[in-house]
Formats: C-alpha cells, sequence, structure tokens
C-alpha cells in the first residue's frame, strides 16, 4: 500500500530530496515554503541554489537515511493527496496523452474556466515559483514514473493506450502496464474514460475501476466540431473525443457548438507534427515528442498518402520494433525509414524480420544531420522528411526539445535548389 502523505504533512520535517531535475528543483521551493529542514542528494556532488548537493554513491544514501521523509523526484502524488481532486482530472497512456491533456486545457480554458495544465506535459502543479490565483481546473499529465509515486486519484482519468515502453525502467511490459493502469484503481478513482484504439487496453478493462467510458476509434463518426481542432491524424479526433468526454465529466456543460468554437484556435503541440519548414518542395516535420513506436506509426500514418522519408532512433530502452515493421505492413505510398544511433542498427535488423511491402525502404545514417540530407534527396520535389523517432533522446541530447533543435539546424543547414 502506498503511503498516504501530502506536502502539508511535511512543514517543518527533516525531508531528503533525492534528484535535482526540474521536478526536483519544484519540490525544494515547495519544502522550503513549508519550513522543512532539507537534505539534497543527486548523481554527483555540486551545489543548488547555494546548498550543498551530496552524491547518490558518497555519502548522499547514508544522509537520506537519516531524514523524516524521502522526496524523489515526481512530487505529484504528494499533491494529489491534498489537492481538491473532484477538480482534477488526470490523464495518462503511452500515447496521446500530452495531446489529449492539453486539448482538455484548452477546451476548458475556452469554455470560460482557469485551468492549469501540468504534471508531465510542462510545470510541476505545487511549484511556488509558478504560483497564480487557484484555478478552477487542474488537468495533470501523469507519466509511468509518475503513477508509482500516487496513492489516490481523482474521479475522473483519461486512459489514452497501451503499448509497450520503459520497459528499462519498469522490468517488463506487465509491470509497465500495471505501474501505468494503477491510476484508474487508486483510492478515489470513479470514471475512466479509456481508448478503445489499443488492444492492450482493452484486455485490461478488469484494471480500470468501478466505472470505464470507451472512445471506440471511429474517424466517420467524427463531427465537425472535432475537425475544429485542426491537426494531423484520425488518431487526433480520437483524441478531441477523450478531451470532450473528460470536460463534460468534470461537469462543465459543453454541447457541440460550444466545443466546435472553442477548438478552433487550439494551437497544438510543440514537436508533435509540427511543421518547421518547405524547402524546394520538400515539407520537414518535427515530430520529436514519439518516443515510442505507436505514436510514431500514428505519424506515419498522417502521411499515408504521401512520399515520406521518417527518422527513426535514439536511446535504446528495450521496445520491439518488430511492431514498427508489423504497422507499416498496409502502407503503399512510397516510405523510407533512415535509422539512427543508438537503436538504430536494432530497428534494422527488427525491421529486416517483417514483411515489408515493396513500396518501403531502410536505410543507415550516420547521425540525424546525414538523415536530414538522406531524407532530403529522397523525398523531393513534393514529399515529407518527418522526424518520429519511436525512441528517447537520452545520451545524444539532453531531451526531445534539444532533439527538435538539431533537426531544425539540419533542416537550415541544406543546400537549396537541384538536387
Amino acid at each position: 500500500m502506498r503511503p498516504a502523505v501530502s506536502w502539508a504533512d511535511l512543514r517543518h520535517a527533516r525531508v531528503g530530496v533525492w534528484g535535482l531535475g526540474v521536478e526536483g528543483a519544484a519540490n525544494v521551493r515547495m519544502l522550503e515554503q513549508l519550513g522543512a529542514a532539507l537534505v539534497l542528494v543527486d548523481d554527483v556532488a555540486r551545489e543548488h541554489e547555494g546548498r550543498e548537493v551530496l552524491p547518490t554513491a558518497a555519502g548522499g544514501l547514508d544522509a537520506l537515511r537519516g531524514c523524516d521523509a524521502v522526496v524523489k523526484s515526481p512530487g505529484t502524488g504528494l499533491w494529489l493527496q491534498g489537492a481538491p481532486r473532484e477538480r482534477v482530472v488526470a490523464v495518462t497512456g503511452t500515447k496521446g496523452k500530452s495531446t489529449t491533456a492539453s486539448m482538455i486545457g484548452h477546451l476548458l480554458e475556452r469554455l470560460g474556466h482557469r485551468t492549469l495544465v501540468g504534471g508531465n506535459i510542462g510545470r510541476p502543479l505545487y511549484d511556488p515559483a509558478a504560483a497564480g490565483p487557484e484555478p478552477d481546473f487542474w488537468v495533470v499529465e501523469v507519466s509511468s514514473y509518475q503513477a508509482t509515486d500516487v496513492a489516490v486519484s481523482p474521479p475522473v482519468v483519461v486512459v489514452t493506450s497501451l503499448h509497450p515502453d520503459h520497459l528499462d525502467w519498469h522490468g517488463s511490459v506487465e509491470q509497465y502496464y500495471a505501474d501505468k493502469l494503477s491510476l484508474a484503481s487508486q483510492p478515489g478513482a470513479h470514471l475512466t474514460i479509456a481508448g478503445a484504439a489499443s488492444p492492450a487496453l482493452v484486455a485490461r478493462a478488469d484494471r480500470l475501476g468501478p466505472h470505464v467510458d470507451w472512445v471506440a476509434p471511429d474517424p466517420a463518426r467524427r463531427t465537425s466540431w472535432h475537425r475544429a481542432f485542426a491537426v494531423r491524424g484520425d488518431h487526433n479526433l480520437d483524441n478531441a473525443e477523450l478531451a470532450a468526454r473528460a470536460v463534460r465529466a468534470l461537469g462543465v456543460a459543453a454541447p457541440d457548438d460550444a466545443l466546435a468554437e472553442a477548438a478552433r484556435d487550439y494551437p497544438g503541440l510543440a514537436h508533435r507534427l509540427e511543421t518547421i519548414a518547405t524547402v524546394d518542395g520538400v515539407e520537414f516535420v518535427d515530430d520529436s515528442l514519439s518516443t515510442n513506436v505507436l505514436p510514431t506509426l500514428r505519424a506515419v500514418e498522417a502521411f499515408a498518402a504521401e512520399r515520406t522519408a521518417v527518422i527513426v532512433g535514439g536511446h535504446d530502452r528495450g521496445i520491439d520494433y518488430h511492431a514498427l515493421g508489423h504497422g507499416l505492413a498496409g502502407r503503399t505510398a512510397p516510405l523510407l525509414v533512415l535509422t539512427i544511433p543508438e537503436s538504430g542498427e536494432r530497428i534494422r535488423r527488427e525491421l529486416a524480420a517483417t514483411a515489408l511491402p515493396a513500396c518501403v525502404e531502410v536505410r543507415a545514417a550516420t547521425d540525424l544531420a546525414h538523415a536530414v540530407a538522406q531524407g532530403a534527396s529522397w523525398a523531393a520535389p513534393r514529399g515529407v522528411v518527418l522526424l518520429s523517432p519511436a525512441a528517447p533522446s537520452f545520451g545524444t541530447y539532453r531531451d526531445y526539445r534539444a532533439r527538435a533543435a538539431a533537426f531544425a539546424d539540419a533542416v537550415r543547414t541544406l543546400p537549396t535548389g537541384p538536387r
């Protein structure tokens, strides 16, 4: 049983903070506000805003053992314990959670409700540095890592999809699924709005809490208000429906005409199927947020009729890339798969073991810039070069934003004119 501890329970306690990334730094600020005595521990010895940081392997763990409590990044579970959860919707899933969370927030704002969207998608919800007027609603994107620290859930939970991911951290596919879905069955959970397009999710319906509202994948039934979001891909029509049902589950009146008006100026997410340039007729699309096979397949499907070069590869965390090959089986338009390190070699090997259609070609690239150059030459004169890596960026880049910036830099340095 996970301990039901809130931030308020740590007031004036001796608290260890283990990890000082974005959320760890927010944890420090929150604990300072609560008057806690802090012990800071991270991978290496350094200073954090004038405080000594102990290295984990050289005294840090011993120091943590002497604390009343230890907060490891993130602090989402602590925040949920003390939050007005009837005004919170939590969004999780392997793919689509960031887009769906941002859509929920956008609809609520345009329908006249002050809304804070945070968690995995942006700022920590409890960070005093970002304090402002209390919102009417909170939309919390919850990663599988964050879900392991959650002891209570809001009444409304959205689960977009399930697909193997983060296996190097969770240890196995089933443990990853269990950790991800735990959000739907913790105390307080009442309604789970779930994406029926995901076979793995449908097969685990018994883990989705007392009440489940399924959103079936059927673009033909999506109306003009869904399309008012003006985002690429039929899967985003399903994300729009998930978002609308979450808004209504919060008790907000949202007729279709009001949803259509609210959706019109949705800006989309940066680094999610975002066109960054067109060079000599070739469109360059940044989908750096796609760190798993499933969103990459959805990104490729968004260009089903176009000559497309897709760049895949990055940090290897044990994802099965045979699924990428199987997902390309129905492709009919020319597709060039360009693989980059470190997982590129394994991706090529596992794609070679699947029955790819004749229109699909696989090539190796030495790095991202090389892949961009190859893709641009191959896609000319009216094709698409799509960065949708199906892998995290760690090791080569700081994060998906840095990888997207490198992609944009490579596009800017391309020669123009006839190739």
